[in-house]
């Protein structure tokens, strides 16, 4: 990964500008996405049309044998863990959030998905740091803000 191209559009997250955000989201995606060249992306892709066909089995077993031949692959972990996370799996889910974030500490794909998770398991407190971790990359990022609101409001 290009960390200097990484870092300008981290910043790029910050600007006011929506549109320079949206166009920094989606090139982050991207490289996330293309880390480990095409053989990556296409077991990736594989893996999505598996569970869009509710073939969830044999998603899973398509991102652990990617993610067992290259464990640094961080969006390899994040498919699965939203694998898991759509299958009501929290902890599993959780688990594999925690790797991406381990492998790239700027995902806020993988804190949004730890904060869904810990508000899932009703640890409202866990889920408001996850998401505030994300807003600290994503400011603008709506959904996180609802979000805090949201599990603030559960816990008072």
């Amino acid at each position: 990964m290009d960390s200097l191209s990484i870092s300008s559009l981290l910043e790029d997250l910050k600007n006011s500008d929506a549109t320079v955000r949206e166009q920094a989201t989606k090139k982050i995606w991207r490289i996330w996405f293309q880390q480990k060249g095409i053989y990556g992306l296409e077991k990736i892709d594989h893996s999505q049309k598996l569970l869009d066909a509710g073939e969830t089995t044999e998603a899973e077993e398509v991102l652990t044998r990617l993610i067992n031949e290259q464990p640094d692959f961080a969006e390899a972990w994040n498919r699965r863990a939203f694998l898991y996370y759509s299958m009501g799996n929290y902890q599993k889910s959780l688990a594999d959030c925690q790797m991406v974030v381990n492998l790239n500490p700027v995902h806020f794909g993988a804190l949004h998905g730890m904060g869904l998770c810990y508000a899932a398991l009703g640890k409202y407190v866990e889920a408001i740091q996850a998401f505030q971790r994300a807003l600290a990359i994503q400011p603008y990022s709506l959904v996180n803000q609802k979000l805090i609101l949201e599990c603030t409001f559960r816990i008072s």
